[in-house]
């Protein structure tokens, strides 16, 4: 009777994303090899057999981007079309990540080129990556509506307000009542006060926050969002 062993490989994905001059940005890298070489994709690969996921996304982005340092890391879900990679049947398991601001990267591994783009205005996209993306931003609003907390690693550190409402506004595509924002961020007691920065639009003082160290969300890694 012919073999008819079914080979399935496991992959892992990393949508990484930051905040830069007003916009959502996220990191890509260009493809040096088949298939789809030249084009860009989410930095990620083949996980060792030895290895477990969340080790294996970290590995992927700091091969290929040079970023070893990511303080959130979540499951967003499995991709497992059958066509959705042309080298054989490819599971991948997709995560996101969240920086404070755009760290300077580094194509390497088999990644030509790393870049950060921004998220309204993407190249096309490899293998099913432009439905990962939807998935993660999708997870990420819903996340934020759960609990705002998580947009503390999306803003530098300290930060006043309007840094957080500005983020906040950003990821969830839609304007808030400044009053009410402050009201209920500082009602919640996850911030204590710091220094005091000078705001170069508005020519006054505003205080700036740094989250309680008990206040923040925890990387998730291996559990999904």
């Amino acid at each position: 009777m012919a073999d008819q062993r079914y080979y399935v490989t496991m992959a892992a994905d990393v949508v990484l994303l930051s905040v830069a001059e007003s916009r959502l940005h996220v990191l890509l890298i260009q493809r040096g090899h088949p298939p789809y070489e030249g084009m860009w994709a989410f930095p990620g690969g083949i996980v060792e057999p030895d290895e477990p996921l969340a080790a294996a996304a970290r590995r992927e982005l700091a091969e290929e981007t040079g970023i070893r340092e990511v303080p959130y890391l979540a499951q967003i879900g499995t991709f497992g079309d059958p066509q959705r990679d042309p080298r054989g049947r490819v599971i991948s398991v997709a995560y996101i990540g969240l920086l404070s601001h755009p760290t300077p990267v580094q194509g390497g591994d088999d990644a030509s080129q790393a870049r950060w783009w921004p998220v309204d205005a993407l190249p096309s996209l490899a293998f099913d990556h432009k439905e990962i993306l939807e998935c993660a931003l999708h997870r990420l609003r819903k996340q934020v509506h759960l609990d705002p907390r998580v947009l503390f690693y999306l803003v530098p550190i300290p930060f006043v307000l309007q840094d957080l409402q500005d983020v906040y506004e950003l990821v969830l595509g839609e304007e808030v009542d400044h009053k009410n924002f402050r009201r209920y961020v500082l009602r919640q007691g996850w911030i204590v006060p710091k220094y005091m920065r000078i705001l170069h639009k508005r020519g006054r003082p505003a205080r700036e926050y740094v989250p309680r160290d008990d206040a923040w969300v925890p990387s998730p890694e291996d559990r999904c969002v």
